[in-house]
């Protein structure tokens, strides 16, 4: 799976991803991810990459010539057009399925925005889809896109130690993910569940869906809705202690 991602920060891309599983990953081959500074691909010898808007209005916009140029740069040697992706709010609103639809494009290039945005023109000759992670404003497009390499990366074969992994995880499922515990079996007077001590693993594989539809219904109804198939028996064994 391959990553190019055009920014005027890419100092701290390249940090994010040289981190955790996600530098593990690139170190070992098993993702590609570039970062370009669009400042780099200006020809104004200041190395300026924004102007004022036309027709008025606050803040700057950034112009379409150095992140053309930037892309050319990323797609002249290829035979293809790679999948292009601006983080914006106006987007689609980024979840888990449309990470495995990215991670099916096998490269993907995300243009990250600053300022008031990007020129409309750049968008309509570039862009193949524009994507939101949340109905909020950030300063511009680095941590989206962070988001969206982290989410889609997991997904990519070998990146993580199994498909369980992720399938096994809030959201994928369809559900949340029902509570975890570890040592000391008693922490500040309270205690394990003792099914998840009983060795009985059908026992535990029920309580644990029980749970993760109980959480589910309490916290996150809306997913319940959106996934209508997944099984929502909820019964509890009455000999349980909590």
């Amino acid at each position: 799976m391959r990553f190019d991602i055009m920014t005027l920060f890419p100092e701290m891309m390249d940090t994010i991803f040289s981190q955790s599983i996600i530098g593990r990953a690139r170190s070992s081959g098993y993702i590609e991810i570039n970062c370009y500074n669009i400042r780099d691909y200006s020809t104004d010898k200041h190395r300026k990459v924004d102007d004022t808007p036309y027709g008025g209005g606050r803040g700057m916009l950034m112009a379409p010539e150095p992140i053309y140029n930037c892309y050319a740069a990323i797609t002249e040697s290829l035979g293809y057009k790679p999948y292009t992706v601006y983080l914006s709010p106006k987007g689609r609103l980024f979840d888990q399925n449309t990470a495995a639809q990215l991670k099916e494009k096998g490269h993907v290039i995300l243009l990250c925005g600053h300022y008031e945005g990007v020129d409309e023109r750049i968008i309509e000759e570039i862009v193949d889809e524009e994507i939101s992670i949340g109905n909020y404003v950030l300063t511009g497009g680095e941590l989206p896109a962070a988001v969206v390499v982290d989410c889609v990366s997991r997904l990519v074969d070998k990146v993580l130690p199994a498909d369980e992994c992720f399938t096994d995880e809030s959201i994928y499922s369809g559900l949340l993910e029902y509570p975890q515990y570890t040592r000391p079996p008693i922490f500040h007077g309270k205690a394990v569940p003792e099914v998840l001590s009983s060795g009985n693993h059908a026992r535990i594989a029920k309580w644990r869906h029980e749970q993760a539809v109980r959480l589910t219904l309490d916290k996150r109804p809306d997913l319940i809705c959106n996934n209508m198939g997944t099984e929502v028996d909820i019964k509890p064994e009455r000999h349980e202690k909590t």
